[in-house]
């Protein structure tokens, strides 16, 4: 091993190796990587890591001091680099390309460290290594400070939910060790990046890679640093479980059947502790039955936890394929079609809404398009702003939709359920790596398959006929200010003037009301939407006609709630007034408070507005007024025959 500096090897390995042995196997695991622009240090963050360390053998050292002759970067020093930038290309080059592994461990911790690229080009490698990491070591060149790649790798950093971030300014023998600078980074840093994307707490150190300051080493010309070391901080940091060990989840990988005498589900445990005599459940199919045996290469266990691979036998013969989830009894599961999911888009073709892939998820291919792209992150200001489409390394929230049922937690609650990859048909690519958010709505929910509808002993036709008119729904959707609720409240008016039984269902008293516990994202837009829609479907039942009025800026919601309320008492009107009359009409000054940023995701400002292209009634408000639009809508229903006499 290497003599330079302090060990963190532990000194049983030379002297009583059985002992060194099982100490060695009781440590914790620790995954992290390195991210960062390009040239920030990363590898020779790591290579300094393991030197100082004492955890390189000679013949490496020796290696790396040969190759530094021809390829280094470092001057007369070894480049430590070198021993991470594992390519041809990547020491021509003297950047990172590929994911580097390294596995070291001290006597505190076992570790696996991911050196990742800092090119732009490479981001969707840097994914890759970040998918499994529990820490995130982001390098800052503290002559640089924050650029495109450390926003951009901290919002993914984010997005993968790594808990543990450490913000290493380094190169600071480049900058006279200046205290001032290291404090105007870091506030810079927490405030325009931590802030924005959700890291809590995040530990800055400052140091010089290449010179082996406050790597492993405390440093002299820094004095006024008085937090820990990185190694120091490697080996005490308290991880933040990943994996929870309550809800089980199972995902089956493959049915076995060597023989007539045995069937087995094969799988990985996502969550939860699994053991024989367990009450489970498979969803889907939501057959109970009872864990008989937990089988491996090496025999049967008591007990399997997250990360295991095994196979399940069950007490009874079920209904369970590949993809299928097998969970603890009465565990809820998130279920549906439709899901709204971050997306890192890895490819170099652009994509826009509309286009179908296969959606690698829980070990089974569906068939999912992109339905719409609800907002991107703008890596220089880190804000949510609309997009039409998405190129390389853009990460956005989007809405996609899968023709197989998905079977789904939340990404932060389970990395493994609420994860997926889309795969280019054509190329066989992965394109795109995406996180899951909790059941995005309840359009496509299934109710609990205990519960049984109760129908009444009076029939819609007959509550009909008395109230002389047939139970439907109009739907007024437009831009806000564009006049919906006041064509709404005049259309209320004159059909109880002229005897019509009706109910008005306006989305900003839904939200005083029923809907109080949701914002004005798109996905909560899209649950108030469909909280309407399902009232309105009951007053139709009743044979009373709705009236809603409501923003519904997506298509492919108002389309859900057509498709809820039924095709043939479904009425789209389309209050069809331009934006800058919508601006002028705004007297509560949302408009301007949704320009300063104020009010996020706001329909013609920062969000768009779909255009209903077959809507079965389009009012024109410059042109006419509220009285003349009542009208067309009336004469509609008469139309429709669902006003009757």
């Amino acid at each position: 091993m290497s003599s330079s500096g302090g060990t963190h090897q532990s000194d049983l390995i030379a002297t009583d190796i059985i002992a060194y042995l099982k100490e060695h196997e009781s440590k914790d695991l620790l995954r992290l990587l390195t991210c960062g622009s390009v040239d920030d240090g990363k590898s020779t963050l790591i290579g300094r890591l393991l030197y100082d360390s004492k955890l390189l053998y000679e013949d490496q050292l020796a290696a790396v001091a040969k190759d530094s002759a021809s390829h280094g970067h470092a001057g007369e020093q070894v480049d430590l680099a070198l021993l991470m930038d594992g390519l041809k290309a990547e020491r021509e080059q003297g950047i990172t390309i590929d994911v580097a592994y390294r596995y070291f461990s001290t006597s505190k911790r076992k570790f696996i460290i991911a050196d990742t690229p800092g090119h732009e080009q490479y981001t969707r490698n840097m994914v890759t290594g970040a998918s499994t990491c529990d820490l995130a070591i982001i390098l800052i060149d503290a002559r640089k400070a924050l650029l495109p790649q450390t926003r951009r790798h901290s919002s993914i950093a984010a997005l993968l939910g790594i808990g543990q971030v450490v913000v290493a300014i380094n190169k600071m023998d480049l900058c006279g060790w200046s205290q001032e600078v290291f404090d105007t980074i870091s506030a810079a840093y927490q405030s325009e990046i931590a802030n924005q994307v959700g890291i809590t707490d995040p530990l800055f150190i400052p140091m010089s890679a290449l010179n082996g300051d406050n790597v492993v080493d405390r440093s002299a010309a820094m004095d006024w640093y008085h937090g820990p070391t990185l190694m120091e901080h490697l080996e005490h940091v308290e991880l933040r479980p990943q994996r929870d060990v309550e809800q089980l989840r199972f995902p089956v990988q493959l049915v076995v059947r060597p023989d007539l005498d045995f069937r087995g589900y094969a799988g990985t445990i996502a969550s939860g502790i699994v053991r024989p005599g367990d009450l489970v459940e498979v969803v889907p199919s939501g057959v109970s039955t009872t864990v008989e045996r937990i089988v491996t290469f090496d025999g049967d266990l008591a007990e399997a936890g997250p990360g295991r691979s095994v196979i399940l036998t069950l007490a009874d013969e079920v209904d369970a394929s590949r993809g299928d989830v097998i969970v603890h009894q009465g565990a809820v599961l998130a279920r549906g079609h439709a899901v709204q999911a971050n997306i890192v888009w890895m490819a170099e073709d652009e994509v826009t809404p509309g286009r179908s892939f296969l959606m690698m998820h829980n070990n089974r291919y569906s068939n999912a398009t992109i339905e719409s792209i609800e907002h991107r992150i703008d890596i220089t200001t880190l804000e949510r702003v609309p997009a039409e489409n998405l190129v390389l390394n853009d990460i956005a929230l989007c809405t996609l939709h899968a023709d197989r049922e998905l079977l789904f937690d939340g990404y932060e609650e389970n990395r493994t359920t609420g994860s997926f990859i889309l795969v280019d048909r054509l190329t066989n690519a992965t394109v795109a790596a995406g996180m899951l958010l909790p059941s995005i709505d309840a359009w496509d929910a299934t109710p609990n398959r205990r519960l049984t509808g109760r129908s009444s002993s009076i029939d819609t036709d007959e509550r009909q006929r008395r109230l002389n008119q047939v139970g439907a729904t109009v739907f007024l959707t437009g831009l806000t200010a564009a006049g919906k609720t006041t064509i709404a409240r005049a259309l209320e008016r004159t059909l109880f003037d002229a005897g019509w039984t009706t109910v008005r269902l306006d989305g900003e008293n839904m939200r005083l009301g029923i809907s109080r516990d949701l914002g004005f994202s798109a996905q909560e837009r899209s649950e108030n939407a469909r909280r309407t829609a399902e009232i309105a479907r009951l007053l139709n039942d009743q044979g009373i006609i709705a009236i809603c009025a409501l923003a519904a800026p997506k298509s492919n919601v108002r389309e859900r709630a057509r498709e809820l309320i039924g095709r043939d008492r479904f009425i789209e009107v389309f209050v069809d007034t331009p934006l800058e009359v919508c601006r002028a009409r705004d007297q509560e000054g949302l408009y301007e408070a949704a320009d300063r940023g104020d009010i996020p995701q706001f329909p013609g400002v920062s969000a768009t507005y779909d255009r209903p292209t077959d809507a079965d009634l389009t009012l024109d408000t410059v042109e006419r007024d509220t009285a003349a639009c009542v009208e067309q809508i009336v004469a509609l229903l008469r139309q429709r025959a669902i006003l009757r006499g």
